[in-house]
């Protein structure tokens, strides 16, 4: 079976939503150093790398027929697509609450304010969470379970590394405000991790 993205009347929602929801993330790696700095340690990198890696992988995966979600298929469909929306809102929404601080690399400096507001006020890292989101939801819109599982794994990889060196860098730029925080919220999922 063809994966619903490749599908009429189905395709042209999947790659409208996928535009929409993706464009504002070239905005942001345009805007990177793509140089490299010590405070980045090379998270831009691996996030790029990886997540390539894992939507090659979960695309290519979802031709394979035994790797197919085999009932409900169109449930589903809607449902990774509703989960592509809400990522992405949710991360425009982390774009806001962070201003000029949020930035594709790593940049961290004393004078920069530790935001609590919004998705800020459940979680560390929700704009993580929202790529997380979005990037399940792609794999669940294409169809299959193995798509899902290597972009929900990566994706936490990734996001796991940049997490630990973003905190480093914010712990020693703007100290204990930034450890109170980080003291008063999980990561990436309130009240869990």
């Amino acid at each position: 079976m063809r994966p619903l993205p490749f599908v009429w009347p189905y395709w042209p929602l999947f790659w409208a939503v996928e535009l929409w929801a993706f464009y504002p993330e070239f905005r942001v790696l345009r805007n990177a150093r793509r140089s490299g700095n010590k405070q980045d340690a090379k998270s831009l990198q691996v996030i790029i790398l990886g997540l390539n890696f894992a939507f090659f992988a979960a695309f290519a995966i979802a031709w394979v027929p035994w790797m197919q979600i085999a009932s409900h298929r169109i449930a589903y469909f809607f449902a990774g697509v509703a989960l592509m929306i809400a990522g992405s809102l949710l991360r425009r929404h982390c774009f806001r609450m962070l201003g000029a601080s949020f930035t594709g690399d790593v940049r961290a400096t004393a004078q920069q304010q530790v935001v609590t507001r919004g998705a800020y006020s459940l979680l560390r890292h929700p704009s993580y969470t929202a790529a997380i989101i979005l990037n399940t939801g792609l794999a669940l819109a294409l169809g299959s379970w193995a798509s899902v599982i290597v972009l929900v794994i990566v994706s936490f990889v990734v996001y796991s590394y940049r997490i630990s060196v973003e905190e480093r860098a914010l712990c020693a730029a703007i100290g204990e405000p930034y450890q109170e925080f980080m003291q008063s919220r999980k990561r990436l999922i309130p009240f869990v991790y």
